[in-house]
């Protein structure tokens, strides 16, 4: 992607003449569109749009054309974010000892398949856990947690996001839930990634009460943190059927393939713009 290439994502109250309103800002901004996807939501009566356009050579300045989109939010009671293409998030991975999941966004991120800036690694175990080539370019922070050093260590995380600039945090398998003041701070901006079954399993060893059950479906969930455990706003989920001949062990190492592409394809979608939240739900432009 150029620096004239750019990204507009948007919701708003649904009402007539919103696609027309956008088409008309570009056209006289001078530019060009490319991709446009957009969804109404007859149920919570809210408008969403994803556009990607470059500016041409004769056209307006990325400061004008965010003053135009400004002034037309206003008319719309619009919430949007604009940004070149070409620009990277800066993300924070947080993982405990499982480090499948990081490894996996790491090597996607170094061989430009996801385009963001790593800000800082994070765990509450020794670096000695997580044994692959990626980290030793990376800043890491081994902040250790207790019930009693709880609120002390996110501080520090927390103060961590604030000096990186960090856009998006991920939850790597980070197995820490976080407290109800973090997550607030962290709204829209913490990813999760988490198996999830029919029934679900909670606790220790879930692939093994799975197998106990008989499941003939194991998948995994990659949601928006909120203060509600689990329960926050679903981006990406995956399935695959297991059999009887699955032992525990096969279970595990599914469950692993399933939750490193589920979380790889919730980061991309966040990266990329193409999530706008929806009160409890997310509408995803997949490309």
């Amino acid at each position: 992607m150029s620096d004239r290439s750019m990204i507009l994502a948007l919701s708003c109250p649904d009402r007539p003449g919103i696609v027309s309103a956008i088409a008309v800002l570009l056209f006289e901004a001078g530019c060009n569109i490319l991709d446009a996807q957009q969804f109404d939501d007859t149920e919570t009566g809210r408008f969403f749009m994803r556009v990607v356009f470059d500016r041409l050579d004769h056209g307006k300045s990325e400061a004008d054309i965010t003053a135009a989109m400004e002034e037309l939010a206003q008319r719309f009671a619009m919430t949007f974010t604009l940004r070149q293409s070409s620009a990277k998030k800066r993300v924070m991975l947080l993982v405990s000892k499982l480090d499948h999941c990081l490894a996996d966004l790491l090597y996607r991120w170094r061989i430009g398949e996801l385009p963001m800036e790593v800000t800082a690694i994070v765990s509450n175990h020794g670096r000695e856990h997580l044994a692959f080539t990626e980290l030793a370019e990376l800043p890491f922070h081994y902040l250790p947690v207790s019930k009693q050093t709880k609120m002390e260590q996110e501080t520090k995380i927390w103060e961590l996001v604030q000096k990186t600039n960090t856009d998006l945090v991920v939850l790597a398998r980070y197995m820490q839930i976080l407290s109800d003041g973090f997550s607030a701070k962290l709204s829209g901006r913490c990813i999760n990634i988490h198996h999830s079954f029919l029934p679900g399993f909670k606790g220790a060893k879930p692939y093994h009460q799975a197998h106990e059950r008989g499941v003939k479906l194991i998948g995994a969930t990659a949601h928006y943190v909120t203060s509600d455990l689990d329960e926050g706003p679903i981006i990406e989920q995956d399935v695959e059927r297991i059999s009887h001949r699955d032992t525990p062990g096969d279970l595990v190492r599914k469950g692993r393939d399933i939750e490193r592409r589920v979380l790889a394809r919730a980061v991309r979608h966040h990266l990329e713009d193409r999530v706008v939240l929806n009160g409890k739900k997310t509408v995803v432009f997949a490309g």
